[in-house]
C-alpha cells in the first residue's frame, strides 16, 4: 500500500548509503528506507534510486516526490498496543497503532506485535536505534507473559527454554518462569514471526493471551491497552547504550519527556 510521506528534515554526511539517510530523517526504519526503495517512491537528483545508492550532502533526495531536508526532534514512545490493532502506519487504515499517538512527528513502531496480542512496543522516528533493536544479530531480551488453553507439563516449560524445533530452525534458548498452571513468562533475544504462538502449537498447546511487557529495559508497566507515553531521559541514555547507538540530535523538549511512569 502506498504511504504519504510528510516532508521531514534531515542532514546527510558525505557518502552515506540512501537507506540509512532515509532512516536516520525519520522517515521509516532501514529495512522500510529499503522497501521505498525498491518500489521506487525514492528519487536522487531526479532519477530513481536503487537499492545501495550512496549519496552526499549536495544530493537532492525525495519520496514520493517530496523533499528530505533536516531531521526533526527525536521522539521515543512507550505503547500498550491493545489486542486488535496492528503494527503499521499505513494511512488508510483506521486500526494502526499510529492512530493510537497523539504526536506531530512521523514515528513508526519498533518491531511488531501480532494483532492477536498487546503489551509494550516502542515507537520512535530514530531509525538507526529501531534497527539495532529489531536485528536478530544484536540478541535484544523482550519479555512476555504467556497464557495457554490447558496446565503445562514440566517437560513443556523445560523445552520452551532448551529450544523448540520449528520449520524455520530451532529456536534459541530461552529464560522460562512458570506463573500459574496455565500462564508463564518468557524471554526471547530473537524475534520470529509469531514465535511464541509457534513455539506452543509445535508442543500441543495454544495461546490463549499473549502480552509484551518488556524491550529491554523499557517496562510497560502501569500503561493500560490504548495508553502512551514519552521515554525518559533515563530511559532513552539506557536504551542507546545498550544497543551502542549514540544520537546528535536532541528529543523531546524538557516539558514532554518524563510523563508517566512505571
Amino acid at each position: 500500500m502506498r504511504q504519504n510521506v510528510n516532508l521531514v528534515i534531515a542532514w546527510s554526511p558525505v557518502d552515506t548509503r540512501l537507506n540509512k539517510f532515509l532512516a536516520q530523517a525519520g522517515i521509516v526504519s532501514r529495512r522500510g528506507a529499503d522497501e521505498l526503495i525498491s518500489s521506487g517512491r525514492v528519487t536522487v537528483n531526479g532519477n530513481t534510486a536503487e537499492l545501495g545508492t550512496k549519496i552526499s550532502d549536495r544530493d537532492e533526495v525525495l519520496v514520493d516526490g517530496r523533499a528530505v531536508g533536516e531531521r526533526e526532534p527525536l521522539v521515543y514512545l512507550a505503547l500498550h498496543k491493545p489486542v486488535g490493532f496492528i503494527t503499521s502506519v499505513d494511512p488508510s487504515r483506521q486500526d494502526t497503532v499510529r492512530d493510537l499517538v497523539d504526536v506531530s512527528e512521523r514515528v513508526f513502531p519498533v518491531g511488531r506485535l501480532d494483532v492477536a496480542s498487546s503489551g509494550l512496543l516502542l515507537m520512535t522516528n530514530d531509525g538507526a536505534l529501531s534497527e539495532r533493536i529489531t536485528h536478530p544479530r544484536y540478541d535484544h531480551e523482550k519479555e512476555y507473559e504467556v497464557k495457554v488453553n490447558r496446565p503445562m507439563t514440566d517437560e513443556f516449560l523445560d523445552v520452551m527454554a532448551t529450544g523448540v524445533s520449528l520449520s524455520d530452525g530451532k529456536t534459541k534458548t530461552a529464560r522460562v518462569e512458570m506463573l500459574g498452571p496455565d500462564q508463564f513468562s518468557i524471554v526471547l533475544t530473537e524475534g520470529r514471526n509469531r514465535q511464541i504462538r509457534r513455539m506452543c502449537e509445535a508442543l500441543g498447546w495454544e495461546v490463549v493471551k499473549l502480552k509484551r511487557v518488556r524491550v529491554m529495559n523499557i517496562r510497560l508497566g502501569r500503561l493500560k491497552p490504548g495508553d502512551w507515553r514519552p521515554l525518559t531521559r533515563e530511559e532513552i541514555k539506557k536504551l542507546r547504550e545498550l544497543s551502542g547507538v549514540r544520537s546528535r540530535q536532541r528529543t523531546f523538549p524538557e516539558e514532554r519527556v518524563g510523563w508517566g511512569g512505571d
